[in-house]
């Protein structure tokens, strides 16, 4: 709570709940992902003109409580533009089509393909979640909505400007944001006025993808909006992709050649896809012992859209076929789990932050009862999260991996992180603000702590904001 007072005292914001219909003002409204990593969702408006950026729903929150705060949306967008088909960014597209038909929308063609395939696994996981422990509203959606949805959105490549919906006067351009596949930073000109909207964004050649590009003509933007992530996270000691990849290989080895097993918890867009190559590069550079090597659904059905897109990656990547992995079985059935850990082998399992319930999790509750196998975090961890307390965990204690059952204890003590995080890092969200030198900059998408870090670090001279769910900012051009 006092961070949040905090960052309601750093607010320099004039708050209008009305519409101005004039190029002078754009009005910036957050109906998600404000103060928080969640239900991305912002809408810009301007001459009468709305436009809004992503349309996500929220992975701690259940039911309509996910949802972005589409009662802000007084009006019909004119149309929607996609950063990318992370769930937090695009989950909510179906519920903003049914509230608001026709309304056009538009993203990056490899987005346009898995935005389709994350919102009908959406379906599902919501399906279950209903069954299982009766949450009012869901499933938010269902296949019949999700394929509605997808006739309404438009696929426009990187580097091509377009006039999304009937908007003659805007122009909009998808530049190359390196976070995931099809992953865009979104350039929007209006005029008088520039914006750019970072969306995720990542620095960093990972294996499979290069990092962002920004337009080379674009030295100077009006509005920046950018993800703060990383804010609260010290560089210091931060490897390189590279470095970090031999590490990772170091405390796999140490574990396969004790006889255990290895639990990479990964998200299904992007990480899944960056650790099968980089696990099957360990294998073949002989760094790792060959062992099986498992996946599970979602990460998998991304997978052959990674292989469908390969042209988007970067150049010179050979992509490790699918083949090479095996299909996890029905983690579900503890007689399973228990029978894939009997041999060593590699487990690349879904959540990348073991929420309860999931693959990953199912898996870690069976291997924490053993002191030989190995369980190693590639990403962002929550503090939230059962990932997070886990990594934090000492032996002896007990965490709850499945809702509604008792807690496990836990004997096994080699449980660590590695940095192959696909966002920039912070010096690396102030040199994007520097390099862009706005006259305003909206920090977004991030804990309070990464948020306040951004203002008092990243300005670079700019009127800086920090919008909460629910606010609109008001910009003077």
């Amino acid at each position: 709570m006092d961070g949040e007072r905090s960052i309601e005292r750093a607010l320099p914001l004039r708050i209008q709940y009305h519409t101005m219909n004039s190029y002078s003002v754009i009005n910036f409204s957050v109906l998600g992902g404000g103060g928080e990593v969640g239900a991305n969702c912002f809408e810009l408006s301007f001459n009468g003109y709305r436009l809004l950026l992503d349309c996500g729903t929220h992975p701690k929150k259940e039911g309509s409580e996910g949802l972005p705060v589409f009662d802000m949306a007084t009006k019909p967008p004119d149309a929607y533009l996609v950063s990318h088909g992370h769930i937090d960014h695009c989950g909510a597209i179906p519920v903003l089509n049914r509230r608001f038909p026709d309304v056009p929308g538009y993203s990056t063609p490899p987005s346009r393909h898995i935005v389709d395939r994350m919102l009908h696994n959406s379906v599902v996981v919501m399906e279950m979640l209903a069954e299982e422990r009766g949450i009012p509203g869901y499933p938010l959606y269902d296949h019949y909505d999700v394929g509605c949805a997808m006739r309404l959105l438009h696929a426009q490549r990187f580097g091509m400007p377009f006039t999304p919906g009937d908007a003659s006067d805007v122009e909009v351009t998808f530049v190359h944001a390196g976070h995931v596949l099809g992953g865009a930073s979104i350039l929007i000109k209006i005029p008088g006025h520039t914006l750019f909207y970072s969306g995720d964004i990542s620095c960093t050649r990972q294996l499979l993808l290069a990092g962002c590009t920004h337009p080379d003509e674009v030295s100077h933007v009006d509005t920046l909006i950018i993800e703060s992530t990383q804010g609260a996270t010290d560089d210091d000691g931060r490897c390189d992709y590279e470095e970090e990849t031999h590490r990772l290989g170091s405390a796999m080895r140490r574990v396969l050649k004790r006889g255990g097993s290895v639990l990479l918890p990964s998200f299904a867009l992007g990480r899944t896809q960056e650790m099968v190559n980089i696990v099957a590069n360990l294998q073949m550079n002989g760094e790792i012992p060959f062992v099986p090597m498992y996946t599970v659904g979602l990460g998998r059905a991304v997978y052959e859209i990674y292989d469908k897109f390969s042209s988007y990656l970067h150049p010179g990547v050979a992509l490790r076929p699918l083949s090479s992995t095996q299909r996890l079985g029905n983690v579900w059935d503890k007689s399973v789990v228990d029978a894939l850990l009997r041999k060593p082998c590699i487990i690349i399992a879904t959540s990348g932050m073991m929420m309860e319930n999931t693959p990953s999790a199912l898996v870690a509750q069976a291997m924490v009862r053993q002191s030989h196998h190995g369980i190693f975090f590639v990403g962002y961890l929550d503090p939230d999260t059962l990932g997070y307390k886990l990594l934090h965990a000492a032996p002896g204690e007990s965490l709850q991996f499945e809702l509604n059952r008792d807690p496990v204890e836990i004997v096994l003590d080699d449980i660590a992180q590695y940095r192959f995080s696909a966002h920039a890092s912070r010096s690396e969200l102030v040199s994007i603000v520097r390099r862009l030198n706005p006259d305003h900059v909206i920090y977004v998408h991030g804990d309070p702590d990464a948020l306040l870090w951004m203002q008092s670090n990243a300005g670079n001279g700019a009127r800086p904001y920090i919008p909460s769910v629910g606010e609109t900012i008001t910009i003077e051009v």
